[in-house]
């Protein structure tokens, strides 16, 4: 062992031999307890960040744990390949996407080796791949059997910049989920997967998910957005049709006072037929997608189509206005407004001087004053007819009944989730495996067809969809007859949903899973992500889950037991304002800062002398310059101190603030484990520990170390506490540095202690804890080690240290017997050479005793 702590002697050797002996190369083992534990795969950018640095770290910490507790550990990595940053990379630069993503992948891999993730290597997935994506084609095609997919002609939420179709999970506040353009509607034709039915299992399984975060469980709760209601059926004035609305409130059907629809309606759009001001207004509106949380703040717009539905209790006539404020929450694109009891529908009759009604009793039995706001709350009816006096149960219950019995309403539980919308009208994804013949049949393709891979022969421009530069790419020939390939891909969360379980299986070439590697692995003990992915990802993992456990292909209902959001890494960001009064962002490696003495910066300089601006801690990302690039903070530093300073700096639900600062303090901890470790093998190693010889230094000594074990294992195992974890291991280091070395078992002490605190710190720093682990003569490698056990007998204190002071400052600590009394304690008290000296020449006027905890010696 060397004597100075140097990452670049140590860690490019150690991956070495872990690459050559394969270290975590795993398989399946029926004699140990299995243990899955997944991050989710990165996305080929073309650089690591240090939110991806703080997802794999975490779980390989997990991973590393659960190995020296014996169990046969599984933890692969692949990379979410398709996408449209590929695309659009290669359309800038004139090449294909296949070129940028293999690139991207080759330096990426590069990077999460350099960190020592302890992952099998021979499990890697590449979702681009044709030897990957053609299970799920051929999953596709066994939906559509199913009736699990279908197209239609819909309005779709559309993004003007990436030319593409999104899922309503990938509109946020109104904008495309990636690039922030507002979004239009379009009605183009379209490819769904019927998620809408797995609605109720998505929603009644959550309880089962007892270790998923509350928060994530609560926003895929609101956005099933499960409800209990009934369709009532309207008849249109002078017309055989009618319209149908949704309403979780039948007890205010007396209060309607109109029926609003969206601009896609039938009704709209028939009405807008010979109305050209109503037409001009509709294509207005036609260009908003209005979501829900939007409602609140969108500017409330309407027009009257002239035409009416029938109260189809009291028969009264109700005007039918287009509005932007309805969004897809409901299979009816219309709603039944109640003015009087919805603060929005009072707002919009407000405005277009529409009546209100109210028929709801405030909770004390008084009429609502509806002149400022509606009132909302649910109550006693009135002004309602046969139904005043009822209360709100009793009312839902008597207008459903009379409805149903009129064979004008039905009773229905509703989702806000809807069919997931899976076609994309770009190139860099997974070709839909279905074809129209001649006829205009649409089928799905073939078997002995797939996959339909990607041409090659593509033209590099602005186009809607590189595939169609390739003119002859679609033409195929089934049965002698010539069909047209779908041209549009898979929204390539279909490849995110489903990677996990291919990863138990990955060689396999008989079908998309094999279930018995499959359902020796699955379900996954521990995943690792973002809780940004709650209603995308995390819905579509649990759903896609679902339908293979149809399938036939799993036999569990849920993918992952346990999952773990972790917090975002933040920076310190800086800009000046350039000439046209736009933000320049700057680097923060490339700003000097000066800090008052809270440590706030007062004040920064670029590095060519510009007064730049600081705009706070911001996640870091591209658009703001303030990135970290791990490669440089690992040469710098090396990767167990990365490694340590990500995982001690925040809790790991929590969001980390970057400080090099810390980073150094984690390297000098390093330094000071690594010096301990020297002086002590140096020395020379005992391991002749006699417990019946030891003294109350030594046995108090002991009680420590195996109370901090148990500590970090309950830090780290229950509780996740990682940070907090090394905080304990930090402090058993520290009473290890000033740990008498004296005698045999001081040093056997020494060795036990050291033994423990290598094997804790292993899964936080594995580089350098396998080069001290082999310094205290271990003969294996720490990679087969257990995790230390804690001595039940040495926990028990049968001693007690008792705090010493001389006139009221302490001077020092003993450890005494339990059962010592005060005249034992201050006998041993005044031999110790730190207390002593104070003592000399003078008298003890006084000693204030408090028991089990200080002795206070009072002198003149």
């Amino acid at each position: 062992m060397q004597e100075q702590y140097r990452p670049e002697d140590i860690e490019s050797h150690v991956q070495r031999h872990w690459e050559k002996q394969k270290t975590f190369q795993v398989n399946e083992n029926s004699s140990k307890e299995k243990y899955y534990c997944l991050s989710m795969l990165p996305y080929p950018s073309g650089q690591l960040h240090m939110g991806h640095v703080r997802n794999y770290t975490i779980g390989d910490v997990i991973s590393r744990y659960q190995r020296m507790l014996g169990k046969n550990v599984l933890q692969p990595i692949g990379w979410d390949a398709f996408g449209l940053p590929a695309e659009k990379a290669a359309i800038k630069n004139k090449i294909i996407p296949a070129s940028w993503t293999h690139d991207n992948i080759s330096y990426m891999k590069n990077q999460l080796k350099l960190l020592g993730f302890s992952y099998d290597w021979s499990r890697e997935i590449t979702t681009c791949n044709p030897k990957y994506y053609v299970w799920e084609q051929w999953f596709f095609t066994k939906l559509y059997k199913k009736n699990m997919v279908y197209k239609k002609t819909s309005a779709v939420n559309w993004c003007p910049y990436d030319k593409t179709v999104l899922a309503n999970e990938q509109v946020i506040d109104g904008c495309c989920w990636r690039c922030h353009t507002k979004v239009k509607n379009k009605e183009i034709p379209q490819w769904f997967i019927k998620i809408t039915s797995y609605a109720d299992q998505l929603l009644n399984d959550l309880d089962t998910l007892e270790h998923w975060p509350e928060q994530v469980k609560t926003m895929q709760r609101n956005w099933i957005g499960r409800s209990e209601g009934i369709e009532i059926t309207f008849d249109i004035a002078k017309s055989k049709k009618n319209i149908t609305v949704y309403t979780t409130r039948p007890d205010t059907l007396m209060g309607v006072m109109y029926i609003a629809v969206s601009t896609y309606h039938p009704i709209a759009q028939q009405s807008a037929i010979n109305n050209p001001v109503l037409a001009k207004f509709i294509k207005e509106l036609s260009n908003t997608k209005i979501t829900k949380n939007q409602k609140i703040n969108i500017v409330q717009k309407g027009m009257s189509t002239n035409i009416f539905a029938i109260h189809p209790i009291t028969g009264k006539k109700l005007p039918i206005w287009v509005t932007n404020l309805l969004c897809m929450e409901y299979n009816t694109d219309a709603i039944m407004a109640v003015p009087a009891h919805n603060q929005q529908d009072w707002e919009f009759s407000k405005k277009y001087n529409l009546p209100i009604k109210p028929v709801i009793l405030n909770v004390d039995g008084s009429k609502p004053d509806i002149r400022i706001q509606a009132m909302t709350n649910k109550g006693v009816l009135f002004n309602s007819g046969e139904f005043n006096g009822l209360d709100h149960a009793a009312g839902f219950n008597a207008i459903v009944s009379k409805l149903v019995s009129k064979n004008i309403g039905k009773f229905k539980v509703h989702y806000r989730l809807r069919d997931w919308c899976v076609s994309r009208q770009r190139y860099w994804g997974t070709p839909i495996p279905m074809v129209t013949l001649e006829d205009g049949t649409v089928i799905p393709t073939p078997e002995d067809l797939l996959p339909i891979t990607l041409s090659k022969n593509v033209i590099i421009n602005e186009v809607t969809n590189l595939i169609e530069t390739d003119t002859n790419w679609a033409n195929i020939v089934i049965n002698k007859k010539q069909a047209l390939l779908e041209t549009d891909t898979l929204d390539t969360f279909i490849e995110s949903s489903w990677y996990y379980a291919r990863y138990t299986c990955p060689q396999y070439n008989e079908g998309m899973l094999n279930p018995k590697l499959t359902n020796y692995w699955l379900p996954i003990d521990q995943y690792i992500g973002g809780i940004e992915h709650a209603t995308m990802h995390l819905l579509y993992f649990r759903f896609f889950h679902k339908l293979m456990r149809d399938a036939g292909l799993v036999n569990s209902s849920e993918p992952a037991k346990r999952l773990l959001c972790q917090g975002m890494v933040l920076n310190d960001s800086f800009y000046y304002v350039g000439i046209n009064g736009e933000r320049n962002w700057i680097s923060p490696m490339n700003v000097t800062v000066k800090r008052n003495k809270k440590g706030r910066i007062i004040d920064a300089l670029d590095n060519k002398g510009r007064v730049v601006i600081h705009a706070g801690m911001s996640k870091m990302s591209k658009s703001k310059n303030n990135g970290i690039d791990p490669q440089i903070m690992v040469k710098r530093y090396g990767a167990d101190t990365v490694r340590l300073f990500i995982m001690f700096a925040a809790p790991a639900e929590m969001d980390l603030e970057w400080q090099e600062s810390g980073i150094e303090g984690a390297k000098r901890f390093l330094k000071r484990i690594w010096a301990i470790v020297y002086k002590h093998t140096k020395k020379g190693i005992s391991t002749n520990l006699n417990l019946e010889k030891l003294n109350l230094d030594q046995i108090a000594l002991r009680c420590y170390l195996h109370k901090t074990i148990a500590k970090v294992s309950d830090y780290i195992d229950r509780r996740q506490a990682f940070n907090t974890a090394i905080a304990a291991i930090m402090e058993l280091v520290n009473k290890l540095t000033t740990a008498p070395d004296d005698n045999e078992q001081d040093q056997a002490i020494m060795q036990e202690s050291l033994m423990a605190v290598i094997r804790m710190l292993y899964p936080f720093i594995p580089h350098a804890s396998f080069k001290m682990w082999s310094a205290l003569g271990n003969k294996k490698d720490i990679d087969f080690a257990t995790w230390p056990n804690v001595d039940k007998k040495a926990i028990i204190e049968n001693f007690k240290i008792i705090i010493i002071q001389v006139n009221g400052k302490m001077r020092g600590r003993i450890t005494v017997s339990a059962e010592a009394t005060e005249h034992q304690i201050r006998e041993l008290a005044e031999k110790e050479s730190c207390i002593s000296k104070y003592l000399y020449g003078v008298n003890i006027d006084k000693v204030i005793y408090i028991p089990g905890k200080l002795l206070n010696l009072v002198i003149g």
